[in-house]
């Protein structure tokens, strides 16, 4: 597989911590973002790409292209389950690419039953993982379900439950998920970004 940043992968030896050596070296792997809504993942991510010179994908833009329409739209047109499904298929190409920062989506971690109940996605987890270190983004509940609330480009998650509730179900999957867990309750952006730049150069 060639490294998007292969001159510095031969030059970073050096493997990431919670990585053995039969995973990419710290110049190739990627650093994969996962979080709920409003955590900060996409500023974190770009300020995260300053540093680093790493090229930035976000799987919900990476989604509005692949099928065409905005995520509300197609959401309410076609359904979470199409959705998921469409983020499955982008996190394939991804997977198949190294050197990156991955800003994902909030439910990257989660699939639906055949009654729409969310549960555990091995299949979207083990394709993050394929080349990336998984670095979970947890912060207060309450704070962020207030903060993406009513927000027009967020669709309504799941009329059955409160955002918060649905976040807080969501939990256990992020930390499953995880190989690193960063709480960003009182600390800047820039610091946090400084932190995960660090850790990967």
């Amino acid at each position: 597989m060639a490294c998007v940043r292969d001159v510095e992968a031969r030059i970073h030896t050096r493997t990431v911590p919670g990585i053995g050596p039969d995973r990419a070296t710290v110049g190739c792997v990627n650093i994969v973002l996962i979080g709920v809504r409003g955590v900060g993942k996409t500023n974190i991510a770009r300020r995260v790409c300053f540093i680093t010179k790493r090229p930035v994908m976000s799987t919900d833009v990476l989604v509005e292209y692949e099928v065409g329409a905005p995520i509300p739209q197609f959401v309410e047109q076609q359904g979470w389950p199409a959705f998921r499904e469409a983020e499955y298929h982008v996190l394939r190409k991804l997977a198949t690419m190294d050197g990156l920062i991955i800003d994902a989506g909030g439910g990257i971690v989660v699939d639906l039953d055949d009654e729409g109940r969310e549960h555990y996605s091995e299949r979207k987890v083990a394709l993050l993982k394929a080349n990336g270190h998984v670095v979970f983004l947890a912060g207060d509940l309450e704070r962020l379900a207030n903060k993406v609330a009513g927000d027009p480009r967020r669709p309504t998650l799941d009329n059955r439950t409160s955002a918060v509730d649905l976040m807080r179900s969501r939990l256990p999957f992020y930390e499953q998920a995880s190989d690193w867990t960063i709480d960003v309750e009182g600390r800047q952006r820039s610091e946090i970004a400084d932190d995960i730049a660090a850790r990967y150069t």
